[in-house]
């Protein structure tokens, strides 16, 4: 199964599988959809009303590969748990380092 990055231009774009109103927030390992395209599955503890968790899914994933809040934006499924976010500023293969490894 392919990984979920895929380069983008001057970054890399994620697949991402959502769940709100977890415990805590955090990779969960990768997913499949029924096609077999794979996703990153992120728990997230906020909840998904008034576009909380959107916004905890870019603090969380800056945080992990390391760069500012701003250079991470959802590019389709706002309201979806399945999401497409585009990472500026990393190369895709760094970012599967850091998703590997769990650090920036």
């Amino acid at each position: 199964m392919a990984g979920p990055v895929t380069p983008d231009g001057d970054g890399a774009r994620l697949a991402v599988r959502v769940t709100p109103r977890a415990r805590r927030s955090m990779v969960a390992g990768l997913v499949a959809d029924a096609d077999g395209k794979p996703w990153l599955a992120v728990r997230l503890a906020a909840p998904p009303v008034d576009g909380a968790a959107n916004m905890a899914l870019v603090a969380f994933l800056s945080e992990l590969a390391g760069i500012p809040r701003s250079a991470v934006t959802i590019a389709s499924g706002e309201a979806s748990r399945r999401k497409i976010v585009r990472l500026v500023g990393i190369s895709a293969r760094e970012l599967s380092r850091r998703l590997e490894t769990g650090s920036a």
